[in-house]
């Protein structure tokens, strides 16, 4: 028997102005995560239930941008995405483009255990969550009236929010409409600030798992599929690992980031956070990202390369943490 260990996010890149109330909020929000997670591992839940479990809680509360509360395409509807992986048996499952499914990630579980397919998409998606008998609702469950003000903000600033939390009083503590060096498939940005969520957790037998859910980026054209639902680039588990990702998605699928941890892992022999340093470091060229890590010993370690990243870990031997800034 291991040790378990959990580790949890709410997206990296944070508005360095984001009021003290939407910090404390959040905070919140991630204790209450690492606690149902904490409590259903010491009832000797799975880990790959686990990571379920808490991103469940997470796709239902419009804190951060998945399931309810999730960003806004150029038409202002949702479309989210997510992924889940089972690291014992190297199985997964991922959805993009849902319109309905209350809850994506129990959607891609659903496709990882009841379907022949790792990965299904727009009206496939749609159709097998209702052949299954996933919990559905309207489109405009998902949609805010906060959400709603950052599209307005977005297309009068004919761009991309990465940060589509940004104070509705205007763009000017965020740095919008001022020169910007980010760049996304190389072209400019104007904020970066993405608030995908994911879960780590390795359970006291020593497997991993790892799941990823987000609503995307607001303002994105329709059709947009990111990295949150590409196993090996925002999601990844294996007899070593498991991995959660949160950034420039297009960044994050070109750097295979995930898959790279265990890679380093398995082919250098790198402990897991010197893993999650190196790829942090090495592998995201001039992107902006970050991921929560754990390892089948019982480690748990996060690494980012922005300025911030809403996270939460806890270890069976008392240790727990909860942060956003650097």
């Amino acid at each position: 028997m291991g040790a378990w260990a959990i580790a949890v996010h709410g997206g990296a890149g944070v508005d360095p102005n984001l009021p003290p109330l939407r910090q404390e909020q959040a905070k919140q929000l991630l204790t209450r995560c690492l606690n149902l997670g904490i409590s259903a591992l010491r009832s000797n839940a799975s880990a790959v239930d686990v990571v379920e479990l808490v991103v469940r809680e997470l796709e239902t509360d419009p804190l951060f941008n998945s399931g309810r509360g999730s960003a806004l395409t150029e038409k202002g509807t949702v479309e989210m995405e997510a992924s889940i992986m089972d690291g014992s048996k190297r199985r997964c499952g991922a959805v993009s483009g849902l319109t309905t499914v209350k809850n994506p990630i129990s959607l891609a579980r659903l496709v990882m255990d009841k379907s022949p397919h790792s990965y299904l998409a727009f009206n496939g998606a749609e159709e097998f969550a209702r052949q299954q008998g996933v919990e559905v609702v309207e489109n405009e469950y998902f949609i805010t009236p906060e959400n709603v003000g950052m599209l307005k903000l977005a297309k009068e600033a004919n761009t991309i929010l990465f940060d589509y939390r940004i104070p509705t009083g205007g763009y000017d503590s965020c740095g919008v409409g001022a020169e910007s060096p980010l760049q996304m498939n190389g072209l400019p940005i104007s904020v970066y600030a993405p608030e995908t969520v994911g879960c780590v957790v390795v359970d006291k037998e020593g497997r991993c798992a790892a799941a990823t859910s987000t609503g995307g980026l607001m303002n994105k054209m329709s059709g947009r599929i990111g990295d949150s639902p590409l196993i090996g680039a925002g999601t990844y588990a294996c007899g070593v690992c498991g991995v959660s990702c949160t950034g420039e998605g297009e960044a994050i699928i070109r750097g295979t980031l995930a898959r790279e941890v265990a890679a380093v892992m398995e082919y250098k022999g790198l402990p897991l956070q010197q893993a999650v340093d190196f790829v942090i470091k090495q592998r995201l060229d001039e992107g902006k990202a970050g991921l929560i890590a754990v390892s089948n010993t019982g480690e748990v370690a996060y690494g980012f390369n922005c300025n911030a990243m809403f996270r939460g870990c806890a270890t069976e031997d008392g240790f727990m943490e909860v942060g956003i800034w650097d």
